[in-house]
């Protein structure tokens, strides 16, 4: 039997994935908690649909430990959400950076990267601190939804992420925007104040930019450029 990791073969995977396919996101996490404990862990944007998680593992799961890729370009608003989902659900979210503070980084290559190279910025600032957050881990909850992007509708609720090599958990992977809003306005969640001014998806301030009415809602990220993933969610992180 063919086996992707040492906890699941794919077969196993794809009776999970079809156990779970009607399954809550609630249910998704407390699936993922009784099954990998303390080698399990998540990341966080705190993107709307990540601050739902948090809202859910306070509940499921308060000890799962919850971090976030701080590229030193983050929005103030963003940092500051960290503080508020803090006091509202007693969970602090770990800040993993990379090894240089971003005057080092830039100092050494001449100038912001993100201008010249964005995707070895995100290389840099987020997958190799990624890489190293991970270490020790079994699985991690991710935040992503199939109808964001083509590369995430690949995805599946469970499955192994062959880059990072663990499994990866995406327990709202079948919600729409819709969905997401009215699940954090009904639970009065906290969220990201740049969402009520043109921001529906945000990532670091050089690379987000607000969006018009209409469009789609991660245009704004790297605005301009064909790119749209930073590399986390990318087609050859998900098995297909």
């Amino acid at each position: 039997m063919a086996t992707v990791t040492e906890s699941f073969s794919v077969d196993e995977l794809a009776d999970i994935n079809a156990t779970l396919a009607e399954a809550t996101p609630d249910e998704i996490l407390r699936w993922g908690v009784e099954r990998f404990g303390s080698r399990l862990t998540m990341a966080t944007a705190f993107g709307p649909e990540g601050c739902i998680l948090i809202h859910m593992l306070s509940q499921v799961g308060p000890k799962v430990r919850i971090f976030n890729l701080d590229t030193g370009y983050q929005f103030a608003e963003t940092l500051e959400l960290r503080d508020r989902l803090a006091d509202r659900y007693g969970i602090e979210v770990e800040m993993v950076r990379a090894e240089k503070s971003t005057a080092e980084y830039e100092r050494e290559h001449g100038g912001p990267v993100y201008t010249s190279n964005s995707d070895q910025c995100c290389y840099d600032r987020k997958i190799v601190p990624l890489r190293r957050a991970l270490v020790g881990y079994e699985a991690w909850i991710t935040a992503i939804r199939a109808d964001q992007s083509a590369d995430r509708a690949y995805s599946k609720i469970i499955g192994w992420d062959s880059k990072f090599s663990l499994v990866k958990i995406n327990p709202l992977l079948k919600w729409t925007r819709r969905d997401v809003w009215a699940f954090i306005v009904a639970n009065k969640i906290p969220y990201n104040p740049l969402h009520d001014v043109g921001y529906p998806s945000v990532g670091c301030f050089p690379c987000t930019k607000a969006v018009g009415a209409g469009q789609d809602e991660r245009a704004g990220r790297w605005a301009g450029q064909a790119k749209t993933e930073c590399g986390l969610h990318s087609l050859d992180s998900s098995q297909l």
